[in-house]
């Protein structure tokens, strides 16, 4: 498979779509698709790893674990979040490190206040503009390349406003953020206010179904300036649908086939899952059949 870097990708014409993944099998699939790059989700991830709400309630070990595991999983690049940065500047610092080393191509980091939540969701607050801006200047100091991405995030839009989420914006893009993100526009004219103000810049758009920003198309945000669309949470729900409609079923009927979910087969999930190589393996070392010698 030829894999290209984030950077490449990003000086292509249009709008680079990345689907959400949070765990191995999610990566896989995504990958056997045929997408270019993904975006670790820190609702799925926090959702799939601990059964809790994206509230602050990962650690950085929580994260940076599931970081190893999609990087072990894909040879695509992804943008991995990374909420706050779990703590101040040092910890900022290390968090950055920790995820190049663990294999993300790119960090997302944001400037709500501990704890954070889900940017569609309520009662978020944000830190001083002038200590999240520092955050993004700890990081780009901090990333082993100009090759791993700092995408910055703000949450100011719900808790102060558009204005003030487009100055934060400004400051993250002197500090040397590679890609922009306002978090939860509400309307159509403020997603298009955004990409006038940054034209030109690496602008990121979250599309969540349900979620408080109106729901586009990679080709509706391309032709706005969008250059990054992630779709983080479309893959998470359709799978907690498809488990609620599988256990449902197996409930009421004391069987798994025949119910309403869609399912893989068997034959199609080993070899998603890599088994014709461990059985390769195993031919080659004499272990065929569960036999040795």
């Amino acid at each position: 498979m030829s894999v290209s870097t984030l950077s490449d990708l990003l000086r292509k014409d249009g709008c680079l779509l990345l689907p959400g993944v949070y765990d191995g099998l999610s990566a896989k699939m995504a990958t056997s698709i045929g997408f270019d790059a993904l975006y670790m989700t820190g609702y799925g991830t926090v959702a799939s790893a601990l059964g809790l709400p994206d509230a602050g309630l990962a650690t950085y070990s929580d994260m940076l674990d599931r970081v190893r595991c999609i990087a072990g999983a894909t040879p695509l690049p992804f943008i991995a979040d990374a909420d706050t940065g779990y703590g101040g500047l040092l910890n900022v610092d290390r968090t950055v490190r920790g995820y190049a080393a663990a294999g993300a191509a790119g960090i997302q980091l944001e400037d709500q206040e501990f704890p954070k939540k889900c940017g569609h969701t309520e009662f978020r607050r944000v830190i001083a503009e002038a200590d999240a801006i520092a955050k993004i200047r700890v990081a780009v100091d901090a990333r082993p390349s100009r090759e791993f991405l700092i995408v910055a995030r703000t949450d100011a839009r719900y808790a102060e406003g558009l204005d003030a989420a487009l100055r934060r914006a400004e400051g993250f893009l002197k500090a040397g953020a590679d890609v922009l993100f306002v978090e939860s526009p509400e309307s159509l004219e403020e997603l298009r206010r955004i990409a006038e103000t940054f034209r030109g810049a690496n602008l990121l758009a979250n599309m969540v179904e349900g979620g408080r920003t109106p729901y586009l198309s990679i080709k509706e945000l391309g032709a706005m300036g969008f250059k990054i669309a992630i779709f983080p949470v479309t893959a998470f729900l359709a799978a907690a649908g498809a488990l609620k409609l599988c256990y449902d079923h197996l409930k009421r009927q004391g069987i798994g086939t025949g119910g309403p979910a869609p399912m893989l087969p068997f034959a199609e999930m080993n070899a998603l899952m890599g088994f014709p190589a461990v059985h390769a393996f195993e031919r080659r070392y004499g272990f065929a059949d569960g036999r040795s010698g």
